[in-house]
């Protein structure tokens, strides 16, 4: 799902505004931001979803262990455990398949050559998940107690498929206790269409051009 696309513009994105208006406490309307978020995900990833949610467990998890063994030697195993973990499945499916294919052409073997498809976003939610852990670790931010607070800083669709990496410390505040107003809505949704205008008018026919031309 792309945000030019009619299925977002005409069912997604009013659906998600109704329900998060309704919704009444700030822990609700983080829970409907953090399943909307997961099912944008699950329409173009309905598997790897499932290693989005565990990744951000995990984290949030050694995190509130790096925050309680503060000062201690355990707080930075945590933080390895944490690195470790997060670097590992983002190794796997970024290089696996490169590395045996570079020791079969040294060895002369024959081993399978995994064959992945790439996790839409990985590396953006593995790297945003980790900067929280290595702030956590020295001192820059705060521990975030909630599980559904941390996996929507992880989630949030308008940012999880491209970016940017926003670091915790920075939306740490609207994530817990943000305040919607009419003039900040209407701000946000003229920048929105502003940029899908730029999207829809601009860039989409000039990747066009520039794929017809680099085809020639």
């Amino acid at each position: 799902m792309v945000f030019s696309s009619l299925i977002f513009l005409y069912a997604f994105l009013p659906a998600c505004l109704l329900c998060y208006m309704a919704a009444g406490s700030m822990r609700s309307k983080n829970l409907i931001l953090l399943l909307f978020s997961l099912f944008f995900y699950a329409w173009g990833e309905p598997v790897w979803v499932i290693l989005m949610i565990l990744t951000g467990l995990f984290i949030h998890w050694a995190g509130l262990q790096i925050d309680r063994t503060r000062g201690t030697p355990r707080s930075k195993r945590y933080l390895v455990m944490a690195v470790v973990a997060a670097l590992s499945s983002l190794a796997v499916f970024k290089y696996l398949g490169f590395a045996v294919e570079n020791i079969n052409s040294l060895t002369g073997l024959e081993l399978t050559v995994p064959k992945f498809n790439l996790p839409i976003g990985i590396s953006f939610y593995t790297f945003q998940t980790l900067t929280y852990a290595i702030d956590l670790y020295r001192g820059n931010t705060k521990v975030q107690k909630s599980r559904i607070n941390f996996l929507l800083y992880e989630a949030l669709f308008p940012q999880l498929i491209a970016g940017p990496i926003v670091r915790y410390a920075d939306v740490a505040l609207q994530i817990d206790n943000r305040k919607m107003t009419w003039s900040g809505f209407s701000s946000g949704l003229t920048r929105f269409l502003i940029g899908l205008g730029k999207k829809v008018l601009i860039a989409n026919y000039a990747g066009q051009l520039v794929g017809k031309t680099l085809a020639t």
